[in-house]
């Protein structure tokens, strides 16, 4: 019976990472993009990433369970950053000097854009975003394979789609 699980879901990734769902074809263009400022002051865009597996990740210094979740994408972070693999984190703090501090505190060595509009997130609300955390698996064509996976499913699809 888990042959027959494993199998049904490592053909579903492949399924999905091919296939998967355009961001762009959801009749929103900007849902592709996102440009933000990084910690260090500059502006980051999410195309500047493209061509790799990216987790777009958003979150904020006081949502408990996104903080939870750091130290967990941590560890996959560490496992696939040299295979293809990106985070790609986008805080919705109002403040910086939390974001800043959380993002050593949690030690999230990936990348890192803020928007400082906080909840009133126009980004946010046009990703689909009405609870944090939200993450979105994209594939190297940009295309959304997988929405808030768990540890586990995540590290799972990251094994089979980056053979």
């Amino acid at each position: 019976m888990t042959r027959i699980v494993r199998i049904t879901v490592t053909v579903f990734i492949v399924w999905m990472s091919v296939t998967g769902s355009d961001a762009r074809a959801q009749g929103n263009s900007s849902l592709a993009d996102i440009r933000l400022p990084t910690p260090e002051g500059d502006t980051l865009s999410l195309s500047e990433v493209s061509g790799k597996v990216i987790l777009v990740d958003f979150w904020a210094s006081w949502c408990g369970p996104c903080r939870n979740a750091n130290r967990k994408l941590r560890k996959v972070y560490d496992t696939f950053k040299g295979r293809g693999f990106e985070i790609f984190s986008v805080s919705l703090d109002d403040n910086e000097k939390s974001w800043l501090k959380a993002i050593k505190k949690d030690k999230m060595e990936w990348l890192q854009v803020h928007d400082a509009t906080g909840s009133g997130s126009k980004i946010a609300t046009q990703w689909g975003v009405y609870a944090l955390p939200t993450s979105f698996l994209l594939n190297k064509s940009g295309r959304i394979i997988l929405m808030d996976p768990d540890e586990r499913m995540l590290e799972q699809v990251l094994k089979e789609v980056l053979k």
